[in-house]
């Protein structure tokens, strides 16, 4: 059964752990994320992006997938399927499709607009128990044709957002979307920090969580932040590995073009990786 992400990501804020959003975009990219939440016990967060729900026929489609997925292999863990920087009109169409959390991203309107917006999400949202994510100062990079400069959040705009009653909230603090340029400065840790004191117990969103560097991971969830985003790494690892299975020929011996051959590789790759952050973000035997 699906569910909000609002406790998973309380619990994460006291414990000093992460959940992982971890962004799907095919049944063997939902399949391996699910069987290795399952295999260490974390709770997990399925991400979909507007251009993800579109590719996988719409989100009445994804919602059977997922349910259908968690019913047949076993899986006992809370997760939660999430729109990943939704606008308003596909906020409302994924609550009306079974979605257990969404985003709502009006970190491009002004803030007045921003917070008109969230409010009318909140309510329909919290009226069906879905959890509601807002963001606050663009993430930078692109993430399926919405792109980001790299802002820095304001935290007093934070502070508005988050007494609105969104249960988390992503603000920019110098991170972006997909692979980071040589001459990135970092995250801003000092506005983190006064973003959390500003916001109290609201649990706080990393995007971008690609190539970040560990400590510095460490270091965003020790000041707040309870849900890391993961998406651009998978899909590295998964061409990785995929490209390696063609290119030593392994599609050309015998039945290895078969797609369950042919995309074992990347699938185990995805799992690997998965496997790598859970455990970094702390959130093991946390189910």
């Amino acid at each position: 059964m699906l569910v909000s992400a609002a406790q998973m990501l309380k619990d994460a804020k006291a414990g000093k752990y992460a959940v992982g959003q971890f962004n799907i975009n095919n049944l063997e990219w939902t399949k391996a994320i699910l069987q290795t939440a399952q295999e260490l016990n974390s709770p997990v967060i399925l991400g979909v992006s507007e251009g993800a729900g579109k590719y996988m026929c719409g989100y009445k489609t994804i919602v059977g997938m997922v349910e259908g997925m968690i019913e047949e292999l076993n899986i006992t863990v809370p997760v939660a399927l999430h729109l990943d920087h939704g606008s308003y009109e596909h906020a409302l169409k994924t609550i009306e499709a079974g979605f257990s959390s969404v985003m709502f991203d009006g970190s491009h309107y002004d803030i007045e607009e921003n917070i008109e917006k969230t409010k009318a999400v909140i309510e329909l949202a919290h009226s069906k128990g879905i959890s509601v994510e807002a963001e606050v100062g663009a993430i930078g990079g692109e993430e399926d044709g919405v792109i980001g400069g790299g802002e820095v959040a304001d935290p007093a705009e934070c502070k508005k957002i988050a007494d609105l009653g969104v249960d988390m909230l992503a603000a920019g603090i110098g991170n972006i979307h997909g692979k980071y340029p040589e001459n990135w400065a970092g995250l801003n840790f000092d506005v983190l920090a006064q973003i959390q004191e500003l916001t109290g117990e609201m649990p706080l969103v990393l995007h971008g969580g690609t190539g970040i560097p560990d400590d510095m991971i460490k270091k965003a969830i020790s000041l707040g932040v309870s849900k890391i985003n993961v998406n651009t790494e998978c899909q590295l690892v998964f061409a990785e590995a995929t490209r390696k299975y063609v290119e030593a020929g392994k599609d050309l011996e015998g039945k290895g073009f078969d797609p369950r051959k042919l995309l074992a590789p990347g699938v185990e790759a995805i799992k690997a990786k998965v496997k790598e952050k859970i455990e970094l973000f702390g959130s093991v035997n946390k189910a």
